[in-house]
């Protein structure tokens, strides 16, 4: 027996010690595994990503999913962790490339037609307008926007306080948004 098939042995060993045991209970011997294939993972996504940050992603995503798939017992066969390591890592390598290849894909389609957000300077809500516009309103209207928005309150609760149906709020509550909006606007455009 070479070297590599005893530590295909001793990796074996370890994950069947975690399938046998609950969730989380043989944390030594997920660490140990960890410590063991990590770096073969590791490997694998420098030599197929080309990218020390994508590798070590890699390599966390692999060996989490490894762990996580032991515990559960979903490994059919745990002494060929070795095997589904890798082929996870193929997996999720081309997984990586697919997503990016239609994210360019996208790009090229549609790339020209995208406007650059500029996002340098929120909108300013003119508060004092708002106040003036809010006030304008009819009584019922103001304290159902007030119940809704300010106090965070649904519908069936502010129905209950204003003696209303929670459908009849929902509609008192659209037109009172409608014609705050319109007293908004209204007031930038006079601006």
């Amino acid at each position: 027996m070479d070297a590599r098939e005893h530590e295909d042995g001793v990796e074996a060993l370890l994950a069947r010690q975690i399938a046998a045991s609950p969730p989380g209970a043989a944390a030594q011997a997920e660490g140990e595994l960890y410590r063991r294939l990590a770096p073969r993972v590791r490997r694998y996504g420098l030599r197929h990503l080309r990218d020390d940050h994508a590798a070590a992603d890699l390599m966390q995503h692999v060996m989490a999913l490894t762990i996580e798939q032991l515990r559960g017992g979903a490994v059919r066969e745990p002494e060929r962790v070795v095997s589904f390591v890798l082929g996870a890592c193929r997996m999720t390598v081309l997984e990586l490339r697919r997503g990016t290849h239609r994210r360019e894909q996208l790009l090229q389609r549609h790339g020209a037609e995208l406007e650059i957000a500029d996002i340098a300077e929120a909108p300013r809500l003119d508060q004092e307008r708002l106040a003036d516009c809010l006030q304008r309103l009819a009584e019922r209207e103001r304290a159902v926007l007030l119940l809704s928005f300010y106090e965070e309150r649904p519908a069936q609760e502010v129905g209950a306080q204003l003696g209303l149906s929670a459908g009849n709020v929902r509609v008192i509550r659209h037109r009172g948004i409608g014609r705050l909006r319109a007293c908004v606007e209204a007031g930038r455009s006079a601006a």
